[in-house]
């Protein structure tokens, strides 16, 4: 990212219109260890349908944390990670220096955002482009869906996760998401709280009633058996997440089939809070 790029995002934290996600994956980056990592290597093969990445170039599009650049290193990619947030990229090199990984290692990191064409033209293509979570965080999600669209080689994949569209609850959501960005610092874990809280209560007292308190206990203590995440930084992210844009699965479908994309596999939040997982494939030529 060039010097313009980095005033702008400093500006955007500063006004309240940004979220500092690196800031978030910098305090998860403290509770990775070799089971969080093993849960998201599964995860990347459960949501690929893969046994591995062998020989394969995966391109990580907002990397955050780095965890699943490492999940498809362990499983033989080639990987290039690029986020827009200059923690996050501090954050992904760290990750995969404390995991023993040299700079000679085929991972590549570097900064960059979704929306410079510039910058995603010299990435070349890819076998694997994955999303997780990103793109509805851009402030332009749909030209970043079709620039990122544009790195997948033929044959190849492209897997984001976006945020699903629950209509009025969104669009709550984002005033509730500026009000945060807008407070001071010390008190962004207390308004995630306390936003958080009724929707706790409400999941506690649905498992309690169905006499499966299990249910709501295993939410905490076994948050990360999904895809090696922690459920208070996910909380955060979710509360702060700025910019924030949604959509319903049958408007990726319509956008993406037209420029040559077929869907082979999709996990919806059957309309409740949280994103939609795609994965497309690209025919090869």
């Amino acid at each position: 990212m060039n010097s313009t790029g980095v005033s702008t995002h400093r500006e955007e934290i500063a006004a309240g219109d940004r979220f500092e996600f690196g800031e978030n994956w910098r305090r998860f980056l403290e509770s990775v260890d070799e089971a969080r990592i093993e849960t998201a290597v599964q995860s990347l093969r459960g949501l690929l349908g893969v046994e591995n990445l062998e020989s394969k170039s995966f391109l990580d599009v907002g990397c955050g944390s780095g965890l699943f650049s490492l999940a498809a290193h362990r499983l033989g990619a080639s990987v290039v990670s690029f986020d827009y947030d200059l923690m996050s990229v501090v954050c992904c090199r760290k990750l995969k220096q404390s995991f023993g990984l040299e700079d000679g290692a085929a991972w590549r990191i570097e900064e960059g955002s979704a929306l410079d064409d510039d910058f995603l033209s010299g990435l070349g293509t890819y076998e694997v482009v994955y999303s997780w979570g990103v793109l509805h965080h851009t402030g332009k999600m749909w030209p970043a869906i079709e620039a990122v669209s544009r790195r997948v080689g033929p044959g190849g994949v492209f897997s984001l996760a976006i945020y699903n569209d629950q209509g009025s609850w969104s669009e709550r959501w984002l005033r509730i998401k500026k009000r945060y960005n807008r407070l001071p610092r010390f008190l962004h874990p207390i308004f995630a709280g306390l936003v958080m809280l009724p929707l706790d209560l409400r999941m506690a007292a649905s498992a309690f009633l169905r006499f499966r308190p299990m249910e709501y206990i295993r939410l905490w203590t076994h948050y990360d058996s999904d895809r090696g995440m922690s459920r208070w930084r996910d909380i955060i992210d979710w509360v702060g997440g700025l910019p924030f844009e949604v959509a319903k699965p049958e408007e990726l479908l319509r956008f993406l089939r037209p420029r040559g994309f077929e869907l082979v596999n999709l996990k919806t939040r059957l309309g409740n809070l949280g994103c939609n997982e795609f994965v497309f494939r690209r025919p090869s030529i």
